[in-house]
């Protein structure tokens, strides 16, 4: 583990707009050479009642995706041992709703036990905010990692969801916590936050302490609020925001999740290189990812190893 010196907001955002490459030069030193795959099974999809203006999911939006119930938990095991065939050692159950729906809980929870019987697989979930019963019973299934994001700062949250509180999320993470659970907690960027918003998430982050931070860059979805919101942040300070992450954060893993297409390749293996040692394998919810042979190859090219 890496010793852990808090940073104020002035030193943070005076690392922020130093020269990039002396930047990413900090943040390098706090990575070491392996990385860690990870996979989700997109198990139930669309009519959440919550109004977050980037998703694709929120029955607030007329999206036209395609909603569906829990699928069955074979159709999970099956997703689970593929994930671990492509080197991925996590595997979330991941669903759609503010909170685990009450006839569906005990199906998650199901799956979950399921999940942990496959061979080589370490079982998380990311099914909305729970109430303490909920993350005690959790916690007995044997859920060893559960996610769920701040994803944007406490001062920026009412500008992208009214229907919750950036409070509700960090309720759900202490409860995580609490019954013994790791957490993966992090952010969607280009949400048109300011860059000392970013800054904020580092210190909101380097407070909740998760083991890993999924790092989402905005993908606007036509029909949605922010779905003109393609100008909100560029390459260069995604790579600024993901060094002053693990600079804030230097004992947690930042993972590349839903977005990451939208850094060309050389940046997605400098953000390897310097800052990120996690990546979420495959397609996301409602978006497409790389096939998980490439990200394989691009590990393997880079001199690191899969965890």
């Amino acid at each position: 583990m890496t010793a852990e010196v808090k940073l104020s907001k002035e030193e943070l955002l005076k690392l922020y707009n130093m020269d990039l490459d002396e930047l990413l030069d900090i943040s390098s030193k706090l990575v070491n050479d392996r990385v860690e795959f990870c996979s989700i099974v997109n198990a139930r999809n669309g009519k959440c009642s919550q109004n977050c203006k980037y998703c694709a999911q929120s029955s607030h939006y007329c999206t036209n995706i395609e909603s569906y119930p829990l699928i069955p938990t074979e159709d999970v095991i099956k997703a689970a041992e593929e994930s671990r065939e492509n080197k991925a050692d996590r595997f979330a159950v991941v669903t759609s709703g503010k909170t685990p729906a009450e006839e569906d809980f005990d199906k998650v929870v199901a799956m979950i036990k399921a999940v942990n019987s496959v061979e080589g697989i370490k079982s998380c979930a990311s099914i909305g905010i729970l109430d303490e019963e909920q993350a005690k019973a959790l916690a007995d299934a044997g859920l060893k990692r559960f996610h769920h994001n701040i994803n944007t700062s406490e001062s920026y949250y009412p500008s992208v969801c009214t229907t919750h509180t950036w409070q509700d999320r960090l309720n759900t993470c202490k409860l995580v916590k609490k019954y013994g659970m790791e957490l993966c907690c992090g952010v969607i960027l280009g949400m048109g936050e300011t860059v000392e918003q970013r800054v904020e998430m580092a210190m909101e982050l380097a407070e909740i302490q998760p083991e890993s931070i999924p790092i989402n860059i905005l993908m606007p979805i036509k029909d949605t609020p922010f779905e003109n919101y393609h100008d909100k942040i560029d390459e260069e300070n995604v790579l600024r925001t993901l060094a002053i992450f693990k600079i804030a954060n230097p004992n947690s893993i930042l993972r590349f999740c839903g977005g990451r297409m939208r850094l060309s390749q050389e940046n997605q293996e400098k953000a390897l290189k310097t800052c990120v040692e996690g990546i979420l394998i495959g397609n996301y919810l409602t978006t497409i990812g790389k096939e998980p042979h490439e990200d394989i190859e691009t590990i393997q090219r880079l001199g690191k190893k899969i965890n």
